[in-house]
């Protein structure tokens, strides 16, 4: 008897390691020490030297049931940009650059190949957010999990000057409401879209084309979490004070939006300020879903709201247009209870 026998091929996680470091290599930071293979990620923190007042913030975070698609689809070098992104817009939200980042790949059989397109991924999405991919972990569970099957999350640590921590304690009646564009669906929801769509959920349903989608279905879904890092960069760059900020993730417009309000305010958002995307109308339609229902489970097209000043609503909209992003201006903060109103 021996270990390969009870299920953990360790040679198979050697021959996934090898894979894997060209696609590390191209996540990295001056401030990185050492390379992958150590038993911890080391970070030089250079970056934080000549702050103030440093904040350090962190995020974890997973890709949830998405990854049942990516199963299907044999698809897997697109669900690590969602972990990397549901772990970092968490960060940017508050004001902060991601520094680093660790992912956790949990499967059934270790096969190297699969696992080096998961960190394919993982690292694409650290390098479209500018955090160095330090580490991670492997981990193979016979008996647990299926073996043709895995669960992915993720880590990350960034860092903000106090001063400019985005907390909303300054938030007031007037501010603005901009909305950066989502990609679709992002990685919330995957349950009940798994549902509705149950009967395509085969690699032949999901290869099915749709012209109201323009793409597949799997296409559709399958796309990938935009990463809001450089963004929220550009805008800060342009010298506007960004006085709360929401990352419009699972609960929707509903639970996300109060987050970033004071009490005493509240968000009033239009409905008819931008397009919702094709797939959130497909989806309520198929599955006969109630227009509150999916502004409280999705980001029906609007992944993260910014609140700004007036004077400043012209510059945020450039900044995030410069970064490669799409606002809207989508509403207004009045006084009132705390709360968001959708009109």
């Amino acid at each position: 008897m021996d270990y390969k026998k009870a299920g953990v091929d360790i040679e198979a996680g050697y021959r996934s390691v090898e894979l894997m470091k060209e696609y590390v290599a191209a996540a990295q930071r001056p401030e990185v020490l050492g390379g992958i293979g150590g038993f911890s990620g080391a970070f030089l923190l250079d970056a934080v030297k000549n702050m103030e007042h440093p904040v350090l913030l962190s995020g974890t975070d997973g890709v949830g049931t998405k990854i049942k698609l990516a199963f299907l689809m044999d698809k897997h070098d697109t669900v690590g940009i969602d972990c990397v992104a549901m772990c970092v817009n968490d960060v940017a939200c508050a004001g902060g650059e991601p520094l680093f980042f660790l992912d956790y790949i949990a499967c059934g059989k270790n096969i190297p190949e699969k696992i080096a397109q998961i960190v394919k991924g993982v690292a694409e999405g650290c390098r479209q957010s500018d955090a160095a991919l330090v580490g991670g972990e492997t981990a193979e569970h016979p008996g647990l999990m299926p073996e043709d099957e895995y669960d992915l999350a993720g880590f990350t640590v960034g860092v903000v000057e106090q001063k400019n921590l985005i907390d909303g304690h300054d938030l007031k009646a007037g501010d603005v409401l901009v909305g950066l564009a989502s990609t679709g669906v992002h990685s919330n929801g995957f349950s009940l879209v798994r549902k509705v769509f149950e009967k395509e959920m085969t690699a032949e349903g999901l290869n099915t084309y749709y012209d109201e989608l323009g793409a597949t279905l799997g296409e559709t879904l399958l796309t990938p979490t935009r990463i809001y890092v450089k963004a929220l960069k550009s805008i800060k760059n342009a010298g506007v004070r960004v006085r709360a900020c929401s990352h419009i993730t699972g609960g929707g417009f509903y639970e996300n939006v109060p987050r970033m309000l004071k009490d005493g305010t509240r968000a009033v958002i239009r409905k008819d300020s931008y397009e919702v995307p094709a797939i959130f109308r497909l989806l309520a339609k198929k599955g006969d879903i109630a227009e509150q229902m999916m502004y409280n489970t999705y980001n029906m097209g609007i992944g993260m709201i910014l609140a700004v000043d007036p004077a400043d609503v012209e510059k945020t909209m450039e900044a995030a247009k410069s970064a490669g992003d799409t606002p809207y201006v989508i509403g207004q903060i009045e006084e009132g209870e705390k709360g968001v109103t959708l009109c």
